[in-house]
């Protein structure tokens, strides 16, 4: 069970050619900007010729609200990939958007977590299905539920890296140490290949003293690993996601846009060779 990953990468090497970076933005507490990251940030990497994948894998959807999918009138979801082995590509969506595709979720994801614990091996269940993907995209994304149960379990099994959004207000770093906790729990038993690819700082504003004692918490707690990009608070931001768009595409002269924008920069810089 332990080195179920390294089959993994082999699997993608005897393919040879550089194969799907997979990487999960995870933070246990709700309303620190995951989804919001998810959609925006994949906008824009797409936006720079990169082929992307979105795996949202929280039962509220909102990943896949965010561009413009009804999640009301999907043929299949991540739930149908999960438990009734549906093959992943027949769930992946063509967004309108460049260079970016996902494979939705609804409510009915929300079940998964009951029965997944009778399945075997569940916790690689999401990394499997995702295999025969791994030729198509230079990076698969999974939004992750706000929770550490068998869904998160997964992503984190399926992940290269973490992406870990925090809020720039009080209680910012309530829960990380048992994120931290549960990211080397799976490091030690099921992905020994999983790391910390860096940590955003979202609602950020640089004129309150908060946000600046926040910051310095936060590269205390993650040193070298907190993305200089920072995501600002903007109306723009909260407007999108009502009509389905990333912010890029609804206002791209806003702060927001421009702040993922910096991300996906940043991010790319960080993975030259994908």
């Amino acid at each position: 069970m332990k080195y179920c990953f390294y089959f993994l990468k082999t699997y993608k090497l005897k393919k040879g050619k550089a194969m799907a970076k997979t990487i999960s933005i995870v933070n246990q507490k709700g309303g620190v900007g995951k989804t919001t990251t998810a959609v925006n940030l994949i906008a824009a990497i797409g936006a720079h010729n990169k082929k992307v994948l979105l795996v949202d894998a929280d039962p509220q959807g909102n990943s896949t609200s965010g561009f413009g999918i009804d999640k009301r009138s999907l043929k299949a979801s991540v739930y149908d990939v999960l438990i009734n082995d549906a093959p992943a590509k027949s769930a992946v969506i063509k967004t309108n958007y460049k260079n970016v595709d996902i494979l939705p979720a609804n409510m009915n994801l929300a079940g998964a977590e009951l029965e997944l614990v009778d399945i075997s091996g569940r916790e690689s269940k999401l990394k499997n299905a995702l295999l025969p993907l791994y030729n198509d995209y230079d990076f698969i994304f999974l939004d992750c539920p706000p929770s550490l149960g068998l869904i998160t379990l997964n992503a984190l099994c399926a992940s290269d890296t973490i992406m870990v959004p925090i809020q720039c207000e009080y209680y910012a770093l309530e829960g990380l140490s048992q994120l931290m906790s549960t990211v080397r729990q799976v490091k030690k038993l099921y992905n020994p290949m999983i790391e910390l690819e860096g940590v955003i700082l979202t609602m950020y504003d640089g004129r309150l003293n908060l946000t600046q004692q926040v910051v310095a918490e936060v590269k205390k707690f993650f040193p070298k690993k907190v993305f200089s990009s920072v995501i600002p608070r903007n109306v723009r931001l909260s407007e999108a996601p009502s009509f389905g768009e990333p912010v890029m595409y609804y206002d791209r002269s806003s702060k927001g846009a421009s702040a993922y924008e910096e991300l996906a920069i940043e991010f790319l810089k960080q993975n030259r060779q994908r």
